[in-house]
């Protein structure tokens, strides 16, 4: 696997130094953030006890050479909408900001690093395993 999208809960992990994770991050090339899972990280550093010490922690980890953070973009957009279509259709919504970090992921042709079983819901969703 070349390109990854981190999910919140696989940041956390990284953080945690869990080993599936650090196996995961060594084989990828490119590692992705989109503004929704850095929205939630920086919301959770907010309402926690080490908000500074998190912050810090976060900022080297955007600034590694392997890190982009990528945008929301119209073509993200439509790729979130037709996700949101076929899970409607399916009758297994997702929580939108999950279904806003696999349009990311999909524009992007990038796997998702998550915990999240859910995101298995998805039709040609990469997932990092």
């Amino acid at each position: 696997m070349k390109t990854i999208l981190i999910d919140t809960n696989f940041y956390a992990d990284i953080m945690l130094g869990q080993t599936q994770t650090a196996d995961i991050l060594r084989r990828a090339a490119n590692i992705l953030l989109c503004p929704i899972v850095a929205g939630e990280l920086l919301y959770g550093f907010k309402n926690g006890g080490k908000e500074k010490q998190n912050l810090e922690q976060f900022e080297r980890f955007v600034n590694l050479p392997s890190v982009r953070t990528v945008d929301i973009t119209t073509e993200t957009a439509q790729f979130f909408a037709l996700v949101m279509s076929e899970l409607k259709t399916a009758g297994t919504p997702l929580p939108t900001n999950d279904v806003w970090i696999a349009a990311c992921a999909m524009e992007h042709a990038a796997a998702i690093a998550t915990r999240n079983e859910h995101f298995k819901k998805i039709p040609n969703l990469l997932l990092a395993v």
